[in-house]
């Protein structure tokens, strides 16, 4: 693998992580029994997604991505506020969802670029289905919970 490959996994790392912290916190602050086991569960895909791009960055010799994104941590900070504003559950759903756009955008985005490196292609094309899978979980959850609004 190259520094391409390292380079362009640890993008998503620093992504995926945004996501896991995110749930995480999530899951604390909400009532909801339902979405703390949800938030908790999507927390533990992300943290797996996380270990498996760090793992591929360290076998191309390179050092794993340790931390998040800027734009993370706008959104995971006007997600609190949001919940804090309004409906907790709902404001959740919602910035977690627009976080799983996110991930999902840069995976597929990683997966389609000519200049991606095929190593890191695989990986990322490997993990798309559970990426998509989480997406579609959230996207759901946020449709059925506006339209009960």
């Amino acid at each position: 693998m190259s520094n391409k490959t390292a380079h362009t996994l640890n993008d998503l790392i620093a992504i995926a992580r945004d996501g896991k912290e995110f749930y995480e916190e999530a899951a604390q602050k909400v009532d909801d029994t339902e979405l703390r086991t949800l938030f908790a569960r999507m927390a533990t895909t992300k943290a797996q997604i996380v270990n498996e791009l760090s793992s591929a960055v360290q076998a191309a010799g390179g050092k794993p991505e340790d931390s998040g994104t800027f734009v993370g941590s706008m959104q995971h900070m006007y997600g609190k506020i949001r919940a804090a504003l309004g409906d907790k559950e709902y404001g959740y759903v919602a910035e977690l969802e627009e976080s799983e756009d996110r991930l999902l955008e840069a995976f597929d985005h990683v997966s389609r670029d000519a200049d991606t490196p095929p190593a890191a292609r695989d990986i990322v094309v490997r993990l798309m289905p559970e990426v998509r899978a989480c997406h579609d979980v959230m996207r759901s959850r946020k449709l059925s919970m506006k339209n009960a609004r």
